[in-house]
């Protein structure tokens, strides 16, 4: 499926294997990386692929291997894949130059649909050509949901956002249902990339 290699990092050889599986059977060629280090040594050689890791590796954690490839001249997109609990660790691999993450337990299309976004970006000359479009959505917030928007980019429960800006769950609903709708979020990562996009985020 198009002219790229999924290249798959994760040190645990069960999980290699079943995204390898799903991947190929899906038309995709797939090579496999049982380690960061393993994979960098290849990585300057790479041209047309993208990376699926994990976050939380033995040798060296996600969000230090995406740093590392930002020294490279080539650009392989990189989608993470993140436990329940990880998202502050999701936002600084997106800080750090992942396109996307995707958070346990993931639908097949999830993952899929997520390749093909880092297809795009291959192909892409220009990378960031949406950014006024979503500058001109996230200026359509107002100062309440913006607060609320960076509670979600942090990784705040609804309940502690709660807590932090003196308003209730409930109402921190209201505000995050409003924030997807206006920045057009399809998904949590989506909103954070857009936030990311947008040099709104933890600093």
């Amino acid at each position: 499926m198009g002219d790229y290699t999924v290249h798959i990092v994760d040190d645990e050889e069960p999980v290699r294997k079943s995204l390898a599986f799903l991947l190929t059977v899906s038309g995709f060629t797939v090579r496999l990386h049982e380690s960061a280090t393993a994979f960098l040594a290849t990585a300057p050689a790479i041209r047309n692929g993208c990376l699926i890791t994990d976050l939380r590796m033995p040798d060296m954690s996600g969000v230090e291997l995406l740093l590392k490839l930002r020294h490279l001249p080539t650009r392989i997109p990189a989608i993470v894949i993140t436990g329940h609990g990880d998202v502050p660790m999701a936002v600084e691999a997106m800080k750090a130059g992942a396109l996307d993450f995707i958070e346990k337990p993931f639908e097949d299309e999830t993952l899929i649909q997520a390749i093909k976004r880092a297809a795009e970006e291959i192909a892409k000359t220009a990378p960031g050509d949406d950014i006024a479009s979503i500058n001109t959505r996230f200026a359509s917030l107002t100062e309440r949901e913006r607060e609320v928007l960076s509670g979600v980019v942090a990784g705040l429960a609804n309940k502690t956002i709660a807590f932090e800006l003196d308003i209730s769950p409930r109402t921190v609903e209201v505000h995050r249902a409003n924030v997807m709708a206006k920045m057009e979020a399809r998904s949590l990562p989506e909103l954070v990339r857009m936030a990311m996009a947008a040099g709104f985020g933890p600093k």
